[in-house]
C-alpha cells in the first residue's frame, strides 16, 4: 500500500511569510513576533514600550481569539494598530499578517510589533515574516517554564522575564530559571524587567532602538 507523506505542512505558510518579509524589508521596517503565555504581560510591556521608545514610529498587530481589548489599549498610544481575531486558532499565521499589513501605513513606521496569541507552544513553529522572535516569560508563570518550553528559548533573538516586581512575593527560583535559559541558548540576552514599575525597561528599549537603526536605509 502506498502511503503519502507530506514533507512540509508549513510550505504555504512559509511562502506567504517570505512575501511578508519582502514587503516589510522594502519598507525598511524591523519586525518582531512577541510570543508569551496568557497573562505574562505582553500587552503591558507594549503599552510601556509605546510610551517610552522615543523617536521610533511603532505599529502593532495584535492577535487574540476574540475581542479587541488589547488593540484598544494600544490605540491610546499609536494610531497604527490592527486587531486580528483567530477564533479557535491558537496562534497567528503568515496569512493573518498578510491581511493585516494593508491596514497599516508602512511608510510611516520604523518598527512593527506583532503580539501573538497567548501561547508558548504553537506560535513558535509559524514564520510570520518577522525579523526576530521575542520570547516572554513572567515571574507569575513559574520558574519551570523555560525548561518546559525549550523551543521558544532556542529560537528567540532575545528573551524577556517580566513582572520582576512580584519576585519578593512569589516562589520563583531565579537562578534555576537563568540556568535553564543558559543551558538551552547560552548566548541569548535575558532582559529582566517590570512594565509596572519601569525598572529594567532601558535594555529592552535600547535593543529595539539599535535593531531599528540597523534596518533603516542608508542615507
Amino acid at each position: 500500500m502506498h502511503v503519502s507523506v507530506v514533507q512540509n505542512v508549513l510550505k504555504l505558510n512559509d511562502e506567504i511569510a517570505a512575501m511578508n518579509r519582502q514587503v516589510l524589508h522594502n519598507a525598511s521596517l524591523f519586525t518582531i513576533d512577541l510570543i508569551g503565555a496568557p497573562g505574562c504581560g505582553k500587552t503591558a510591556l507594549l503599552e510601556k514600550t509605546l510610551q517610552e521608545l522615543k523617536g521610533v514610529r511603532v505599529g502593532v498587530i495584535v492577535g487574540d481569539l476574540t475581542t479587541q481589548r488589547d488593540a484598544d489599549r494600544m490605540a491610546r498610544f499609536t494610531e497604527q494598530v490592527v486587531q486580528v481575531n483567530t477564533g479557535k486558532g491558537c496562534h497567528l499565521e503568515a496569512n493573518h499578517i498578510k491581511e493585516a499589513l494593508p491596514h497599516l501605513d508602512l511608510g510611516k513606521l520604523d518598527l512593527l510589533i506583532i503580539e501573538n496569541v497567548g501561547n508558548l507552544i504553537c506560535p513558535v513553529g509559524f514564520d510570520l515574516g518577522q525579523d526576530a522572535k521575542v520570547g516572554m516569560f513572567a515571574i507569575s508563570g513559574g520558574d519551570d517554564k523555560a525548561a518546559k518550553h525549550p523551543y521558544i528559548v532556542m529560537e528567540s533573538a532575545v528573551l524577556v522575564l517580566s513582572k520582576m516586581d512580584l519576585l519578593p512575593y512569589i516562589p520563583f527560583d531565579l537562578e534555576l530559571f537563568r540556568s535553564d535559559i543558559r543551558r538551552l541558548n547560552p548566548n541569548v540576552p535575558l532582559l529582566e524587567l517590570s512594565a509596572t514599575t519601569g525598572k529594567g525597561m532601558e535594555p529592552w528599549l535600547k535593543w529595539l532602538g539599535e535593531r531599528v537603526k540597523q534596518a533603516a536605509p542608508v542615507a
